[in-house]
């Protein structure tokens, strides 16, 4: 394979293009490698009990000689959350803006790598030599300030990565996109663009984040009790909004939520966040204060079971308990996926009585990514002879390249991309490049990669018929049965009412036993395969289940 021949360019994802959830580009040129992003994706439906997802990174570990840096766009979840996971695995220095180093910089100390990782901070003045390449930046628009686009000089011409972005012309933050910079970059000739691709359905312009500011300001005005907003815990901006209308209405704030407190804490640190100073009051002291001079922010804007909104709901907070005539406020679209959660999360805060105010009933958020005229915009500030669209399912992916095309993209410049294949550029000439190995590594606590298939197949047939233990106790003498076989039923069928179907199928495993002796099987395996094959059909014709069996045989 021409991994690292010189003079070829190589771009590809290692997760990213085919999910929202879980980010990491490489642009590879000769023997040096650069790293975008490095993020995490949250466990689909069928992942049962996995906690997260980061991508697989083995080409990344045999190469990591050749590995001259990760660089972080932003600091949200989806970007920097598989960090401490993958820097265990191969020790490179990481570039990110202050305020993502800051989040950066908790996770690392968390994980116990923080003396070990080399970091630097950059801007959008920043230059940075990555071997035969070279990085610099310019400022974009998101939900999170400190946002960048990275383009990375290499001697085939210049790759852009835009990372999350819209365009913005009243942000919270005062803090333009670098139009002119990115003007000045496509002026140069920007030889391949990666654009964010997740509002690529949306048609017009993503709104301002300025507009929620007004649309919770008014919620403020009218609630006579509580209010309690619920959003992102990066949403830096958000969350500024929200204190802004507690210094306007005179009401406290009080933070709820671990990952809310973390970012509020470091993003004030930082100077992110400006806080008048005593708004902000501890949890304990929301009693004791009149409800109409109270808010709250915390997580839990996308229905999370653990989150502190949902045990707010549920009365199950040690400090914080939702009341009827409190407002809430849901400042978050839900993640695809996220619908059903959110839906059940409402309904009981209505069932409360709280009068919930949430993004299809009130202007109270909007997206941090660019729609259509956005991604339009970027385009032909860019004017790139290339085109891979990035960040989103399959079919934002095509919406992006018709954009595109519309806009002059020669469709056969536009490459459309799964996990793993890679754009080959030489001379000027792209193609699609060698596929390289990738895929999922499930984060079960402190398990990295030991969950797969098989195990994700077990835990979902467990979730779907339960389980039969039959325990065998064998003479090692004559090989003839001492005691059992005992029946153990988890999740099957309920004991005290089915004790005729586990006598008969006791009966059956009895039967099966007797039939291996006389033919003198012996050996556990074959002994252990015929009682599951036997009782898995004989339970299936009584009941039309397939519980999983697990035959234990012990000698004495």
């Amino acid at each position: 394979m021409t991994r690292n021949q010189r003079g070829k360019l190589l771009i590809f994802a290692l997760g990213g293009l085919d999910e929202i959830g879980k980010n990491m580009y490489v642009v590879q040129y000769g023997n040096d490698i650069v790293v975008i992003d490095s993020g995490l994706m949250f466990p689909e439906e069928e992942m049962l009990g996995i906690d997260i997802v980061i991508p697989d990174i083995t080409y990344l570990i045999e190469n990591q000689d050749k590995v001259r840096g990760i660089i972080l766009t932003h600091g949200h979840e989806d970007h920097i959350g598989g960090l401490p996971y993958i820097l265990k695995q191969i020790k490179v220095p990481i570039y990110a803006t202050k305020l993502t180093m800051g989040l950066i910089e908790h996770k690392l100390k968390e994980a116990h790598l923080l003396n070990d990782v080399r970091r630097f901070v950059i801007n959008n003045q920043s230059e940075i030599s990555l071997g035969s390449l070279k990085a610099t930046f310019f400022y974009t628009n998101h939900s999170i300030p400190d946002s960048v686009g990275v383009c990375i000089h290499t001697p085939e011409g210049a790759v852009v990565h835009t990372g999350d972005f819209k365009f913005d012309m009243t942000p919270v933050n005062g803090q333009l996109a670098d139009m002119h910079k990115m003007a000045e970059i496509g002026k140069k000739g920007v030889l391949c663009l990666l654009s964010d691709s997740t509002n690529a359905e949306r048609p017009g312009f993503t709104g301002s984040e300025r507009t929620v500011g007004e649309g919770i300001k008014e919620v403020f005005r009218k609630a006579k009790q509580r209010v309690i907003v619920a959003t992102f815990a990066s949403n830096i901006h958000r969350i500024q909004q929200v204190v802004d209308a507690c210094y306007i209405y005179g009401r406290k704030l009080a933070v709820v939520g671990r990952s809310m407190v973390n970012v509020v804490n470091i993003a004030s640190e930082l100077g992110y966040l400006h806080i008048p100073k005593d708004i902000i009051i501890e949890p304990d002291d929301i009693n004791r204060l009149p409800a109409h001079k109270v808010a709250v922010i915390s997580t839990g804007s996308q229905g999370e079971s653990m989150s502190a909104l949902n045990r707010m709901a549920n009365a199950s907070h040690r400090k914080v308990e939702i009341l009827p005539g409190d407002t809430v406020i849901i400042a978050a679209t839900p993640i695809p996926g996220n619908e059903k959660m959110i839906g059940r999360i409402v309904d009981q805060l209505f069932r409360i009585g709280a009068d919930v105010v949430y993004s299809t009933t009130s202007h109270v958020h909007v997206s941090g990514h660019g729609s259509q005229e956005d991604l339009k915009l970027m385009l032909n500030l860019m004017k790139p002879k290339y085109f891979i669209p990035i960040h989103g399912e399959y079919r934002m992916l095509r919406a992006h390249a018709q954009l595109a095309e519309s806009v002059g993209v020669r469709p056969e410049n536009i490459f459309i991309c799964d996990n793993g294949d890679t754009v080959e550029i030489s001379g000027g000439k792209a193609r699609y490049g060698p596929k390289i190995p990738t895929g999922k590594v499930l984060i079960d606590g402190l398990g990295v990669g030991d969950v797969g298939n098989i195990v994700l197949r077990d835990r979902k047939l467990l979730s779907q018929d339960g389980i039969l233990v039959v325990v065998v106790t064998l003479s090692k003498t004559n090989g003839t049965i001492l005691s059992g076989p005992d029946i153990i039923s988890r999740g099957f069928v309920y004991v005290r009412e089915s004790e005729q179907l586990l006598e008969d199928a006791t009966q059956v495993v009895n039967q099966t036993m007797e039939r291996c002796m006389k033919d003198q099987v012996s050996e556990w395996a074959s002994l252990k395969t015929s009682i599951r094959d036997s009782l898995s059909k004989f339970l299936y014709e009584r009941t039309r289940r397939r519980p999983m069996i697990l035959p234990i045989i012990m000698e004495v």
